[in-house]
């Protein structure tokens, strides 16, 4: 069976058809950059853009960098400020014609971690977090979501954790690997006191580059890169669409 799965990012915009049992892009995926300002109008033209790109009928998941309840967007961090308390999920339906189930992208990537990927058949607490322009989090109690956990918003230092450790703060501030490890290794440090999870999972566009930065998190809890790299978010988006 198979799904689009579209995942809005702060940066850029992806999309592509998924086989949701292999969790398997079936085609090469689309990157188009964010709008700026990405408010919801520009952003669903993008969206409608992918979708017509692929000449998509078929199911679609999209993913959205904030809190999102019952198709509703209530955050926006990293995206304009107007998408607090859109109806995503009528909007993206509209501007494609099909239907549509929106959920948030960390959520979206930790559930396709979770299915086929590094999180496959763990139980206890797993935490997938996504490190790109913010940090995104999927908490799962025995493979069970937690959703909209928006830990990269926690406060390390007197900021969002996000402007310290994300990728994004690393590019910015120009942080070499050694330096950003130890940002990210406070962070972890501090979800691990909070949560005690059993496993920690690196997502986002970072993850493939883990070797320049996890061997050099000392935590006590293991930590692994994504399987599925930043392709989760798609797959993960996919996988929604098909279970609505």
């Amino acid at each position: 069976m198979e799904a689009l799965g579209i995942d809005i990012g702060g940066s850029g915009i992806k999309g592509a058809p998924v086989d949701v049992v292999k969790g398997e892009l079936t085609r090469e995926r689309l990157r188009i950059p964010t709008p700026v300002p990405a408010t919801p109008k520009a952003v669903a033209a993008v969206v409608a853009q992918i979708v017509e790109h692929f000449g998509w009928t078929g199911p679609v998941g999209v993913t959205f960098p904030g809190v999102v309840t019952a198709g509703i967007t209530r955050s926006a961090a990293n995206v304009d400020e107007a998408w607090i308390g859109e109806d995503a999920r009528a909007l993206f339906a509209k501007a494609t014609g099909l239907p549509v189930v929106v959920l948030n992208d960390a959520d979206a990537a930790g559930t396709a971690e979770m299915a086929i990927g590094a999180g496959r058949g763990k139980d206890g607490v797993v935490l997938v977090l996504t490190f790109g322009t913010g940090i995104g989090s999927a908490l799962f109690v025995d493979g069970r979501l937690v959703p909209n956990t928006e830990l990269g918003h926690l406060e390390i230092r007197g900021k969002d954790a996000e402007k310290r450790a994300s990728d994004h703060a690393r590019e910015d501030h120009e942080l070499s690997w050694d330096k950003w490890a130890g940002r990210v290794e406070e962070y972890l440090q501090h979800v691990e006191a909070l949560f005690s999870p059993s496993l920690i999972i690196i997502g986002g566009g970072v993850s493939k580059k883990s070797e320049k930065f996890l061997p050099k998190v000392r935590v006590r809890t293991p930590v692994v890169p994504a399987t599925l790299q930043n392709e989760a978010g798609i797959v993960g988006a996919a996988m929604a669409a098909v279970k609505s």
